[in-house]
């Protein structure tokens, strides 16, 4: 169904090419998983199937793409629309009308379908994707998950022979996620769909696909195969991958399921012990301040977003050096909770203040300097045309030392050049150079919007470490993420958003493992036993061969 024949991209004046010496097959009604560190140019490898690449970003394109016996030089991207639908990292970028059943419809008007099939077909995705209750909504005012549904729908209702996934599910809760793959499992096992997607969460993904496409490093030859063999030899894997390395297992385990039948012996090896303290973030109190006065705190805080209440009624309070994780399905007002800590909501009812501030009442050059928020979106925040302007501007902005933002920029994403335009990095590559944009104020209160969406493993265990140095510091961190690993590997607490309001707020360990949607997969495996990520097991094993 896809064909890659010895296919090189290079875009403008690069000196290497993006991707380079791909071939490879996808057969029909095949499920397909593209993995990578980021950078690597699974975007660009993705983009080239939907004729993307070159006909819309430009660059040079060797050798020969052919899906369903067209070749994609020869077929623009809208001579493909019928058997390719494309769903890329950020949804905003895919909508053409207003509401969510209008943009449902799009994609068959411009295919000319008949407009009981396209009411037929609407309905179906509608209910497929849990998006019945959302039919008349404008799509701006959707959550970044609910739109990221909308965005997979549209694309649905054509009926795509293939479909072109960029990260699918990152924008997803682990509930929505898990329907969107069993979604996808169901189109490629009943109607034969082709389906290829790049995603960094492999926790979530793996276990369904049937082969794995590994691009190592920048034009590097991809290596195809079994989930499993790619998975012994990837960089980039998920943590019951990782924990069955660590325990020496063989073959490894791709999902919960199989590493709990290994784990009998590794549970009976860290019986009566518990998680060492530095490595065991979750539910460990913050070290400085802890009685000291909040840093953000909001009581009785309501928040109506035109008809909708958004936020009921919270209370909150986070203090120095305390990093906090909100959690909670799409929609549940876990966004809505940090722009109004940041002041761009003011409240219905109850009262918010950030550093003795009331956020919407206080001047942007102030509040600069007492809380920073990495949007969902970091190209919001992003103006300049090169890596290096982005830097200078921050430090200007902040009153730092000149070259503070571009040290961050260093320990985040190494090999940037200054040179580089923003939009020409990967989503994850955005992400961390706003992250370093908002932290070069180091503001006392620091809030991030799902911060590993587009990151590798490797990408976010630089995250965790820097946030790690910021907490100890004494700044407070507040996080929206579905990210249950994230949670579980940095937050000293969970607070469990739904339908605008708080329904668990604790320690980590506790709040994420009475949850079974909100559990990382280590507490699953070694369940009863209070471990929650594979740094923890490793650090156990290691004392234990130490002093065996």
């Amino acid at each position: 169904m896809i064909r890659f024949e010895q296919v090189s991209v290079t875009y403008g004046d690069a000196g290497a090419p993006a991707v380079q010496g791909v071939d490879l097959t996808v057969p029909e009604g095949e499920l397909c998983l593209l993995v990578g560190p980021s950078g690597v140019g699974k975007s660009t490898v993705l983009n080239a199937i939907s004729g993307l690449v070159p006909h819309f970003t430009g660059g040079t394109l060797h050798g020969r793409v052919t899906v369903d016996g067209r070749d994609t030089r020869t077929h623009r991207p809208r001579e493909l629309a019928d058997v390719v639908g494309t769903v890329g990292q950020d949804p905003l970028s895919h909508f053409v009308t207003d509401t969510v059943e209008d943009e449902l419809a799009y994609g068959m008007e411009s295919l000319g379908l008949a407009p009981d099939v396209m009411r037929r077909r609407v309905e179906e995705t509608l209910d497929l994707l849990g998006l019945a209750g959302l039919r008349d909504r404008a799509i701006t005012t959707l959550s970044g998950g609910q739109q990221q549904r909308v965005a997979i729908g549209s694309v649905l209702t054509t009926h795509p022979k293939v479909l072109v996934l960029d990260e699918p599910t990152s924008a997803l809760d682990p509930a929505a996620a898990e329907e969107v793959l069993a979604m996808l499992q169901r189109l490629v096992h009943d109607l034969g769909t082709t389906v290829l997607l790049a995603e960094h969460r492999l926790e979530r993904v793996v276990q369904y696909a049937d082969q794995v496409i590994l691009l190592p490093a920048p034009g590097a030859a991809p290596v195809i195969g079994e989930p499993a063999e790619i998975m012994a030899i990837s960089p980039v894997h998920p943590p019951v991958v990782a924990l069955g390395r660590a325990a020496g297992w063989s073959p490894l385990p791709l999902t919960v399921r199989d590493a709990r039948r290994k784990a009998g012996a590794l549970r009976e090896r860290l019986a009566g012990r518990s998680p060492a303290a530095p490595d065991a973030a979750a539910g460990a109190p913050p070290a400085p301040g802890e009685a000291a006065a909040p840093v953000a705190e909001a009581t009785g805080l309501s928040v109506r977003r035109g008809r909708i209440d958004a936020l009921h009624r919270v209370g909150l309070a986070v203090r120095p050096g305390e990093t906090v994780a909100l959690m909670g399905r799409n929609g549940a007002g876990k966004s809505t909770l940090l722009n109004t800590l940041v002041g761009m909501h003011e409240p219905a009812a109850g009262s918010v203040r950030v550093s003795g501030a009331v956020p919407h009442r206080t001047g942007p050059r102030d509040l600069l300097r007492r809380v920073g928020l990495v949007p969902q979106e970091p190209r919001d925040l992003l103006y300049a045309d090169t890596v290096g302007a982005e830097c200078a501007a921050a430090d200007a902005d902040a009153g730092a030392a000149p070259g503070s933002c571009r040290a961050l920029v260093t320990r985040l994403l190494p090999d940037v050049p200054d040179g580089t335009h923003p939009r020409d990095l990967s989503e994850g590559q955005r992400l961390a150079l706003a992250l370093a944009v908002v932290l070069t104020a180091r503001p006392p209160l620091l809030l991030l919007d799902e911060p590993t969406r587009g990151l590798d493993y490797a990408a976010k265990a630089r995250l965790v470490e820097v946030l790690r140095g910021l907490a100890a510091e004494g700044h407070a961190i507040v996080l929206a993420t579905h990210d249950v690993e994230l949670a579980a590997e940095l937050a000293h607490r969970v607070v469990i958003l739904a339908d605008g309001e708080i329904v668990a707020d604790g320690p980590t360990a506790e709040v994420v493992v009475a949850s079974p949607a909100f559990a990382p997969q280590v507490a699953k495996v070694l369940a009863p036993l209070p471990w929650l990520t594979v740094p923890q097991v490793t650090h156990a094993l290691a004392e234990l061969e130490h002093t065996a």
